[in-house]
């Protein structure tokens, strides 16, 4: 259970700091930073719950 808590905060840190991530250092012009966030939190997100699943059904089998 304490495996658990320990990933599930460790992945919900991972989620709120991959707001402050920058594709591209800062420029010197009028350029506009990327920020790497978007649909890649919700895509990783995504992943882990299914994995998560496959591999609770795995164990119960």
């Amino acid at each position: 259970m304490k495996k658990n808590l320990l990933r599930i905060s460790i992945l919900i840190t991972l989620i709120i700091s991959s707001n402050m991530i920058m594709a591209q250092p800062g420029f010197d012009d009028d350029v506009n930073d990327v920020p790497v966030d978007g649909g890649i939190a919700l895509l990783l997100v995504a992943g882990l719950s299914y994995g998560a699943k496959r591999i609770h059904n795995i164990r119960n089998k």
